[in-house]
């Protein structure tokens, strides 16, 4: 009992001896507050490895010197140990806020973000002194990331402590050394809340344990935070500084608010070769390729060097201008360029439509550059693609938005600065609603108005000039009804997920439901054939950008139960014109850094190409008259599947099937019907399928009678005209 008694007596002095280890790590005890129980802790010290806490054997470089009994000084980075880095004189200084919340730069960073918006830091680099539930945790803490709906207990806007006071902190491990230059923050995102840091020191550590604040001439630097929820504020630190931890610790904050923060740092990982596990997950590409933004100017002139150095397969042509007069300059890729060739289909994918989303714009630009090359090269892939698809690269459908995103900077944009045209319009959603008039249509099978399953028409008050309709939707439209695309992608940010029809909920009471399309296993095929393709996407390791995990779904999703949306280029285009168009969300961030852009590349390259080659899956064919000439607007229809397809001008048509037996249907004004059985293959390639039909006996009676200047009677008025004889003969 006696023993007992000294080992609990012993074991408490211990506890009490670590607790005052550990509010010492905090700061000043006399000014420390007592914990709430409710608080969340999010300390997870004891289990962090010191990589950095000794130097390697034979290693000259270290980066910082502690001195026994005194707080661990860090080491600023030298100037001459980087001759790239030369800080200004105002860059030495601490960055003000503008009027409007945003930070002005006179020279871009230096370093570039460590990856919180990007995921490549994880949810187990981030640490916080305290949180306010799980949903507001540190791993919430990341630059634009947004809140769910109901902003519950697992995907809420933010880190937000667990209680208002100056001792509150979020951290982040960047697992090795690394020159730390920069902080951008923001506040929470909520639409129920106003919650942001008006101030904040920044503190840096080698182990965790031993901190040091950024300082200047007077002491201990207190950087300007944010006025405001969602606008990015970058702070520049007076000089880098070389560590492994970066700490920042909020000391205002708004007054009707609370310690809410999201931010990104600014940093550049410094070599390691010994560090195994760095050099295993560095991503490297081979390709030769322009890797960086390119603004309006640069990337007409990308497309000008594209095309003379591959001058035989491309074409450089636009489709009309935006809202301030910029062309929207489009790039054809094929073996004959600017004709359609018989037999051949038709391939796009645009980008832009929401001008901050800018991957997708580097994505396609990157691209048109792969196939010029690699087609010179003899790939036998590239060259077979180009010879047997006609391609075309839309890579700017905004560039009034981008405009703005671009002058802005990857990281200072927000999450919506640039998204809408010039004129507030939201160009992906600014379609023809035909999804309520075709089940309209469908519910009231008595009706008058009778709507076909396909090429349904635009309303006429859509045309009219009054509607509130982008030039730059009108100028997509008219390329959509002029070319017979058969296979089309349209590039996004902000998820990761590859996102197909139908986009819009049947039902006028909810606002998610699964809605298919009468071809959604095509549509699911194609959209797993992008995104299992992703090196990401159907990884199941992967953190959830914001808040939907689209795990389960291996990567797709359809659109109706994600979130409704009417007018959605998707719909549109399956409902108006014969092509099936997805939507691929290419990655988390929006706008990346440019030094990001080698690896979203190598994420995307083979999906990008996976998804043309699927152009070629299904069936295809001529329907001819008897004497051998093409019949366009011919209606091919699949027995099962309640949505047809046409014929273009030369009489060739192209249907996405999956592998499988079908009876397929044809029929054209004045002609005979027919129907035959097309099986599809697994192989890569579409099934030849022609149909050759003869005129209609009236057609022909028809024909004949205009041959030599007679029109035909009708039947019922040769039956009037007979009555009427008789009726007279009788009286």
């Amino acid at each position: 009992m006696i023993a007992l008694g000294k080992e609990s007596s012993c074991s408490s002095q211990l506890c009490l001896a670590l607790c005052a280890f550990g509010l010492l790590l905090l700061g000043d005890l006399s000014q420390a507050v007592p914990m709430d129980d409710q608080d969340y802790y999010l300390q997870e010290i004891s289990n962090r490895d010191h990589y950095y806490s000794f130097p390697y054997p034979g290693e000259e470089y270290f980066p910082f010197t502690e001195q026994p009994g005194e707080e661990g000084t860090i080491r600023a980075a030298q100037p001459e140990e980087h001759p790239g880095f030369k800080p200004s004189r105002k860059e030495l200084k601490p960055k003000k806020s503008s009027k409007k919340g945003k930070s002005i730069l006179e020279t871009p960073p230096d370093c570039p973000p460590l990856g919180l918006e990007t995921l490549k830091i994880t949810d187990f680099q981030l640490h916080a002194s305290t949180a306010k539930r799980y949903g507001l945790g540190a791993h919430r803490g990341r630059l634009n990331i947004q809140a769910g709906v109901n902003e519950n207990d697992f995907y809420d806007g933010a880190w937000c402590a667990g209680r208002n006071d100056p001792f509150q902190w979020i951290e982040v491990d960047a697992r090795r050394l690394t020159k730390f230059t920069g902080v951008i923050t923001q506040g929470r995102n909520s639409l129920w809340s106003s919650n942001w840091v008006t101030s904040y020191r920044v503190l840096v550590s080698n182990d965790s344990h031993a901190w040091t604040a950024v300082k200047n001439e007077s002491g201990d630097v207190i950087f300007e935070g944010n006025s405001e929820k969602e606008i990015p504020v970058l702070n520049m630190l007076p000089v880098p500084l070389v560590a492994r931890y970066i700490r920042i610790n909020p000391r205002s904050w708004y007054e009707e608010g609370s310690i809410c923060m999201r931010l990104e740092i600014l940093g550049c990982p410094l070599p390691d070769p010994n560090n195994y596990y760095h050099r295993r997950n560095e991503m490297t590409t081979t390709d030769n390729l322009d890797f960086k933004h390119h603004n309006y100017k640069e990337m007409r002139q990308l497309m000008k060097t594209v095309n003379k150095m591959c001058p035989n397969i491309t074409r450089i042509y636009n489709i009309g201008k935006s809202h301030q007069g910029l062309k929207l300059y489009a790039v054809e890729i094929s073996d004959n360029p600017g004709e359609h060739e018989v037999g051949e289909p038709e391939f796009r994918y645009i980008a832009g439509a929401h001008g901050n989303e800018v991957l997708g714009r580097e994505l396609i630009l990157l691209l048109m550059q792969f196939m010029c090359q690699e087609y010179l090269a003899g790939n036998p892939r590239i060259v077979h693609l180009i010879e047997d698809t006609r391609i075309h690269l839309l890579p700017s459908v905004n560039p009034d938005g981008y405009d703005k995103a671009y002058k802005a900077g990857s990281e200072l944009g927000g999450w919506s600065l640039g998204r809408w045209t010039q004129d507030g319009i939201d160009i992906n959603n600014n379609f023809p609603d035909l999804n309520s008039l075709l089940w309209e249509s469908e519910d009231q099978k008595k009706s008058k108005r009778k709507v076909p399953n396909h090429h349904i028409p635009i309303p006429d008050w859509y045309l009219s000039e009054n509607a509130t309709v982008a030039v730059e939707t009108r100028a997509i439209i008219a390329w959509m009804e002029k070319i017979p695309f058969v296979l089309g992608g349209n590039l996004q940010g902000g998820e990761l997920v590859v996102a197909y029809p139908y986009d819009m909920v049947r039902s006028l009471w909810k606002t998610q439901d699964y809605t298919p399309t009468p071809d959604d296993h095509v549509f699911r095929w194609l959209a797993y054939s992008y995104a299992s393709t992703h090196r990401l996407m159907t990884d199941a390791r992967r953190r959830a950008c914001h808040t939907e995990d689209f795990q389960k779904e291996d990567g797709t999703v359809n659109g109706a139960s994600w979130h409704t949306v009417a007018g959605s280029i998707n719909d549109f285009s399956y409902l108006h014109t014969n092509c099936f168009e997805l939507s691929i969300y290419v990655g988390c961030d929006k706008y990346p850094h440019e030094s990001e852009l080698p690896e979203e590349w190598e994420n995307n390259r083979e999906s990008l190409i996976v998804f043309m080659e699927q152009v070629h899956r299904g069936i295809k064919g001529i329907v001819k008259d008897v004497h051998g000439r093409g019949i366009p607007n011919a209606i091919i229809s699949v027995e099962g599947v309640n949505h047809d397809i046409r014929t273009g001008a030369d009489g060739d048509y192209w249907r996405l099937l999956n592998p499988g037996e079908y009876v397929v249907g044809v029929k054209a004004e004045g002609y005979t019907g027919a129907t035959k059985t097309c099986e599809v293959g697994y192989d890569m390639g579409a099934t030849q399928c022609d149909f050759t039909i003869s005129k209609t006996n009236m057609a022909r009676i028809k024909e004949i009678m205009r041959k030599f200047g007679k029109q035909p009677i009708s039947l019922s008025l040769r039956r009037l005209r007979q009555r009427a004889r008789q009726w007279r003969q009788r009286r």
